[in-house]
């Protein structure tokens, strides 16, 4: 949209020299933490003018060769007003690729405007916008060093929306990729969009960068994108932009977020003992953001074993102090008499972690890891809808986990190291307890038994790790749980739409792992000669394999008994179908109960076989 103004680049002129352009702040959720992130800043300019909308606003810088003016009125606009305000965690502040080879970023007058707000390097991430082509990417790069060396971080925008900034997050390898919100619309109803997502979620994972979901504007997207494992979100669900945005979480968004996402290996000592960040706090007596600098070090001196201390702004954590950092300060000449009286904030970090009571151990640690690493010293603040309720410490939780792996291993299975009996019926608990549908599926090794005793149990160990590597490739690690009974008896609760195709595919490549296993004369011939029970040379099949598989709906079942007892009627079905002479097959089969759970319906087979 061109807009009509007699002069419009002194109309331009006029508002960025007179302070008229304002930022707008729209929080971003972490969904590991259920807290928000920071705040992406948005520029508008006065209400009252042809000015006032972004695009209206750039597209006349660009006609008026105004675009790197703007963007330095724009960035002092936010960065003051994030300060004012006082907000919590990271600002995300947009910036063209070509705005970073501006002289006034290089030449330090950010630095001085960083310092004079108090605003640490480390809560900026610079977000790059995908308006104007790269043409010197050699000095972009160095550019983006010289950042980095200062404690910026960077994000990319509307990632999916052209092959460019695909090319920038290879080349650039930001810290945060923003998903374009074209993908996250309707995400929970749309399997391709959703497959989209997932493999941007791969290549974050690969290049240890944190998505950010834009767009989230329904209660279903919402939850679709946290139980995918995106760890940021943002959009009108969570909060529109305002001028003086929320700074906890609104009801909408914890009704939501309550909504738990079901963990695949939680590494549990029973059910409903998962331990969580309230678990971990330990509760420090805040000190108010006015205290001043000596009451921060009287505490300390108190107490040789505090080592952190939380500030608070009325119940709600505003900063973290650490009590070597703060003692090596005051240690210097003059720095008690000129600073003591002054309040705590000047010493504090703005950007402490703080994490809701929910969030669980497994989001903690990966937060973590990814994390600054004075993160690990300091701990993180623990709080209850908002408000502060102790502070836990990285050594507590690295012993946490500890204890849990310990746990775990207990009920693996040493063979394959998946997931024992005790964790499968603890997983399918808690799916019937959250009432979600899902498929359990019982997977079972045909002709095992003479196979093993024809060429020893080393071999027989060998079609075993197959058919567990199989499985896991086949299935889905975000939402499907594989777990291994014992011998050669696996089960898998699906909850991939495609599982059908997924139990073809484990049956079909199972088949080709087995022909690869012997002899091209075995393969032909589709068995060895072998002896059987009582001692005669006779032919044996190949291993081939029997699924059964069952659908369970809410209120279908009551407990993991009843699951496997229906799973394990099904496998028996598969398994005389696979014996039934006429049948003759080559694969396997997959028998479905497609009735409900305790009906008197007589059981349907699906498909049969692959031949």
């Amino acid at each position: 949209m061109i807009v009509l103004i007699d002069d419009e680049a002194a109309e331009l002129r006029r508002i960025m020299a007179e302070g008229l352009l304002y930022p707008v702040f729209q929080p971003i959720l972490d969904f590991r933490v259920r807290a928000i992130l920071g705040y992406e800043a948005l520029i508008r300019g006065p209400e009252d003018s042809p000015l006032h909308r972004p695009d209206q606003l750039f597209s006349v810088a660009a006609r008026n060769d105004l675009t790197l003016d703007l963007e330095h009125a724009c960035r002092e606009a936010s960065l003051r007003a994030f300060a004012a305000q006082r907000l919590p965690g990271r600002l995300f502040l947009n910036v063209t690729p070509g705005c970073l080879l501006d002289e006034r970023l290089m030449n330090g007058h950010t630095r001085e405007l960083l310092n004079e707000l108090a605003i640490a390097p480390n809560r900026i991430v610079i977000e790059l916008t995908e308006n104007q082509k790269i043409t010197d990417m050699p000095g972009i790069l160095e550019a983006l060093q010289h950042y980095r060396g200062r404690g910026f971080q960077f994000a990319i925008d509307d990632l999916g929306e052209g092959f460019a900034n695909l090319r920038m997050w290879s080349e650039l390898r930001p810290e945060f990729v923003k998903i374009d919100k074209h993908f996250i619309n309707g995400i929970a109803d749309d399997r391709i969009k959703f497959h989209f997502a997932r493999a941007m979620q791969d290549l974050a994972e690969i290049c240890n960068a944190l998505l950010v979901a834009e767009g989230v504007e329904r209660t279903e997207d919402f939850i679709c994108v946290r139980d995918m494992g995106i760890a940021c979100g943002q959009g009108y669900f969570i909060a529109r932009p305002e001028t003086h945005p929320i700074r906890q979480l609104a009801g909408q968004t914890v009704t939501a977020l309550d909504q738990q996402s079901l963990l695949l290996s939680p590494l549990t000592g029973g059910p409903g003992k998962l331990p969580t960040a309230r678990n971990l706090a330990r509760l420090i007596e805040p000190v108010p953001m006015n205290a001043s600098n000596v009451t921060v070090i009287a505490r300390f001196e108190a107490d040789p074993d505090l080592d952190v201390l939380p500030v608070v702004q009325g119940t709600q954590p505003v900063g973290m102090i650490n009590r070597h950092s703060m003692i090596d300060r005051f240690a210097r000449p003059f720095r008690k008499e000129l600073f003591g009286r002054k309040s705590c904030e000047l010493f504090m970090d703005h950007a402490p972690l703080v994490v809701d009571q929910y969030a669980t151990i497994q989001e903690l640690a990966m937060m973590l890891s990814v994390a600054p690493k004075h993160y690990l010293f300091d701990g993180f603040i623990v709080t209850a809808q908002g408000k502060y309720i102790g502070v836990g410490s990285s050594h507590d939780l690295m012993a946490t986990i500890t204890e849990m792996q310990i746990s775990a291993a207990r009920y693996a299975n040493p063979l394959t190291q998946l997931p024992g009996n005790v964790p499968i019926n603890e997983h399918v608990d808690r799916m019937l307890e959250s009432g979600h549908p899902f498929i359990a599926a019982y997977i079972d090794i045909d002709n095992f038994k003479p196979y093993n005793d024809a060429f020893g149990y080393r071999r027989g160990d060998d079609v075993i790790h197959t058919l567990a590597r199989l499985i896991c490739e086949a299935t889905d690690p975000q939402i499907d749980f594989v777990g291994h009974i014992g011998g050669d008896d696996f089960f898998v609760i699906f909850r991939s739409e495609d599982w059908e195709l997924r139990c073809w595919q484990i049956i079909s490549t199972f088949a080709q792992a087995m022909g690869n296993m012997l002899g091209v004369e075995e393969r032909l011939r589709g068995g060895y000669m072998a002896e059987n029970r009582r001692g005669e040379l006779s032919f044996q099949a190949l291993p081939t394999l029997s699924i059964g598989a069952v659908k369970v709906g809410p209120g279908d079942c009551e407990s993991h008994r009843e699951v496997a007892a229906a799973a394990s009627a099904a496998k028996k079905q598969a398994k005389k179908r696979a014996k039934n002479p006429a049948n003759e097959p080559l694969g396997g089969s997959l028998f479905v109960e497609r009735r409900r759970i305790g009906s008197t319906d007589a059981l349907q087979p699906v498909g049969r076989f692959l031949n």
